[in-house]
């Protein structure tokens, strides 16, 4: 294991209490560093936006700043394609409606049978409202990959829009986001990608991806609720946002609607702190290549980071995997062959043979140990897999706080409840 898991759980005041955190697909457990910076957000500047006074300057000066850090998380060129919202779904119904402006009758929207629904029931209601078209993309039921010859074929017919995810929050596969975005721009498309589940598991860099939007949420990497969209400068400036006539015209504040949730937003900056302090802490081996690179300052930090703890979960991968195998009557969907760890997320989804996934679920609960099971939003997923009639499948989420010691308690538990 690459990074001090003492060190690292000691930054998670939630960690303390006698349970197993494997809901983390869900939502992670929050570190101190973005607890405290709400606190002190709550309590030392709580004020609404632009007053000529000193708290509602301080605030605005968080708010200036958490929106620089998420630039530099994902690489952006500017602060200002930094949109927080209320949450990825939130964000993407509004964009989406503004987006929508420029269709007409006929167009036609991609859309995966992979992705969480707030990345195609937005898409949906677009076409429904513009009379556009929509085409799924299916993905393999084996590994849980997406059929890139379908894209190839549907790409053929010069879409405008293309919305896909980073990676699956139901089986944990990666999508190579680079190659379909080429591909999408190629066609003339504009790309929507949902982030949020990879998110905590790796870096992002959207100016090397070269997506046109990218959503994210911070409570599922180590923050509050709150979403935050990433838009290129010019679409985003040239888009009609739906606002009250008072909100400013310029970028972000035209679709920042209303107030926003400010000490939110102070605990994203808060949790990008916290993977600042990852990076000067285990980042030492990567730096040498990213200076090189041409990072610096901020975002070389939360690019070593990413890239720590991307390698670290390999190990977490590897002993869910190897765990997960070992117990009778389990089926495992998605990418289950361990030479191709870099091709999933640490987020494994099963069926018991014999047994309702709540009851697994609860079994599990009852021994402290927290897991999803249903859905997860991946309405289309499951549906796909034939499993939406009996209860969707388990979830089990590992991110770098986990142990493989939880591992090894999550093998023993199961085993005893089949």
């Amino acid at each position: 294991m690459t990074l001090d898991i003492n060190q690292i759980r000691a930054q998670f005041p939630s960690l303390h209490r006698p349970a197993i955190f494997f809901d983390n697909p869900g939502g992670t457990q929050i570190s101190r560093q973005s607890a405290l910076r709400i606190q002190s957000y709550l309590l030392e500047c709580n004020a609404n936006h632009d007053g000529a006074f000193a708290t509602s300057q301080q605030s605005d000066a968080i708010l200036n700043e958490a929106h620089a850090a998420m630039a530099d998380f994902l690489n952006a060129a500017r602060p200002e394609e930094i949109i927080f919202g209320n949450n990825m779904t939130t964000l993407t119904l509004h964009i989406s409606r503004s987006l929508a402006r420029a269709l007409n009758p006929g167009d036609e929207l991609i859309v995966t049978r992979l992705d969480h629904d707030a990345n195609i029931s937005p898409w949906l209601l677009v076409a429904e409202d513009r009379g556009c078209k929509v085409t799924w993309i299916d993905f393999d039921v084996e590994d849980c990959t997406l059929k890139l010859d379908e894209f190839e074929q549907a790409l053929e017919r010069k879409p405008k829009i293309v919305a896909f995810g980073y990676a699956s929050n139901a089986v944990g596969t990666i999508n190579p986001v680079r190659k379909i975005t080429e591909m999408a721009h190629a066609a003339g498309a504009l790309v929507y990608v949902d982030a949020v589940q990879y998110a905590p598991h790796g870096p992002i860099d959207v100016q090397s991806l070269g997506v046109d939007f990218l959503v994210c949420s911070s409570y599922k990497f180590f923050g509050p609720h709150t979403g935050i969209l990433y838009g290129r400068y010019d679409l985003l400036d040239g888009l009609k946002a739906y606002k009250v006539r008072p909100a400013p015209d310029s970028l972000p504040g035209k679709f920042e609607t209303g107030t926003q949730n400010h000490e939110g937003i102070a605990g994203v900056l808060g949790a990008l702190e916290y993977f600042e302090w990852l990076g000067k802490t285990f980042g030492a081996e990567q730096e040498e290549g990213l200076v090189e690179s041409g990072y610096t300052g901020r975002r070389l930090e939360l690019k070593k980071a990413m890239t720590a703890l991307r390698a670290h979960e390999f190990e977490l991968s590897r002993l869910l995997l190897a765990t997960l195998a070992g117990i009778p009557g389990l089926r495992l969907y998605g990418q289950s062959d361990p030479r191709r760890l870099d091709q999933r997320v640490p987020t494994f989804s099963f069926t018991l043979e014999g047994k309702h996934p709540r009851l697994v679920a609860e079994a599990l609960a009852g021994e402290g140990i927290y897991v999803w099971d249903g859905n997860y939003y991946a309405l289309a997923v499951t549906e796909r897999l034939g499993l939406e009639a009996s209860g969707g499948m388990v979830r089990v989420g590992a991110v770098h706080y986990n142990t493989p010691d939880e591992i090894a308690r999550l093998g023993e538990v199961l085993k005893k409840n089949v």
